[in-house]
């Protein structure tokens, strides 16, 4: 049987992984996963945008790179449906079944895309946040910082794959993406109890080796409940 946790908000462990592109967050992912499986939780991978089939589709309007006339409210409203979906159909469920949940970004990426790199302000959209996700914030969220101009080099607009051209968010200037990283310290350095900054530049065996240690301390301190 599964082990199970408490959790001060619904019961399980919510966990997010933020970072600008190309930072390491899905193979950091696949590393916790293997320790906590190990460890006989039950895991749930989600990703954002993205999840059950609404939040899917909304994912396909935002990341689409013929929408180039988004309005970046238009993009905000359409991050927070997505994620609202993905936290009634899947998140919320799996976290009242006691089990662990990892996003591969949450409500902080709004933050930094839209709040920073936006424009739109980062107090603006923690309020639109609140409401969509009831107040629901990971636990616990590992923010990989990585400068932009590497992440770009190493992330997915330069897969031979992706004939070097990205989706919609991948293709905004490198400027825009120095924003995403300004925003995303900022709102760690507001938050150091649950946002933990990771060095993205160093070895992925290392990222994650902090990673599970400072997971495994929390782990500890919610069974000792």
């Amino acid at each position: 049987m599964a082990r199970k946790l408490p959790n001060r908000i619904d019961g399980g462990l919510f966990i997010s992984l933020e970072g600008g592109e190309g930072s390491g967050k899905s193979t950091l992912i696949r590393c916790i996963k293997g320790f906590l499986e190990q460890e006989g939780y039950d895991v749930l991978i989600t990703r954002e945008p993205g999840g059950p089939p609404i939040s899917e589709a909304i994912r396909g309007i935002l990341l689409d790179p013929e929408n180039t006339a988004m309005d970046p409210l238009t993009e905000l409203f359409l991050y927070l449906a997505s994620r609202r979906q993905n936290l009634v159909e899947r998140i919320r469920p799996m976290l009242n079944c006691g089990g662990v949940v990892i996003s591969d970004r949450f409500a902080d990426a709004s933050i930094a895309y839209q709040g920073g790199a936006r424009e739109l302000g980062l107090e603006r959209v923690d309020r639109l946040n609140l409401e969509a996700i009831d107040g629901m914030f990971p636990e616990l969220t590992f923010f990989l910082d990585l400068d932009p101009a590497e992440g770009m080099r190493r992330g997915p607009a330069t897969r031979a794959e992706n004939d070097g051209r990205g989706d919609r968010i991948e293709r905004e200037a490198l400027d825009f993406h120095h924003r995403v990283r300004d925003a995303y310290r900022t709102w760690a350095r507001r938050y150091p109890d649950r946002i933990r900054v990771l060095d993205a530049g160093q070895p992925a065996d290392k990222v994650a080796e902090t990673a599970i240690l400072i997971l495994q301390e929390l782990l500890t301190r919610k069974e000792s409940i």
